[in-house]
């Protein structure tokens, strides 16, 4: 039973990274002119213009096996803690400008909307990190 829901659990995230990460290199341009227009230097937006992406996908790629799974849900929940608190600061008007790099309808959210969806993420990925971990150990048991 945890072993199913840590792939279903998964199934929701590796849907959510592959389409972030997707979105920002298919509007590549528009993507990185998001990064751009961020409150840090220049040089930090060019870098996470390619690295965002390419992590997000990353994780997706990590949370499709199960032998990697632990390690996407652990990347899930740092990533979107990032991305949570950026969202937040944001939200409280700590930055002069509100910038945002979100993906494709995640765009149409409000701050307050896009900081609560993340926390329900951050908690689906703390979930099955744990679900992971009972998943393990019941394994280990088994072979015992």
């Amino acid at each position: 039973m945890i072993a199913k829901l840590s792939d279903r659990l998964s199934i929701l995230l590796i849907l959510v990274w592959t389409y972030t990460g997707l979105d920002k290199l298919i509007r590549w341009e528009t993507s990185r002119k998001a990064f751009h227009n961020q409150t840090f230097p220049a040089e930090l937006a060019e870098v996470l213009a390619f690295a965002v992406p390419f992590v997000e996908l990353l994780i997706a790629l990590l949370l499709l096996f199960s032998v990697s799974r632990w390690w996407g849900y652990l990347s899930s929940i740092l990533l979107l803690t990032v991305f949570t608190t950026y969202v937040g600061l944001i939200w409280v008007g700590a930055f002069p400008r509100v910038p945002c790099n979100c993906a494709g309808i995640l765009e149409s959210l409000g701050w307050a909307e896009h900081f609560w969806m993340n926390l329900g993420f951050i908690g689906v990925a703390g979930y099955g990190l744990w679900a992971e971990k009972i998943k393990n150990i019941e394994s280990q048991k088994a072979e015992v």
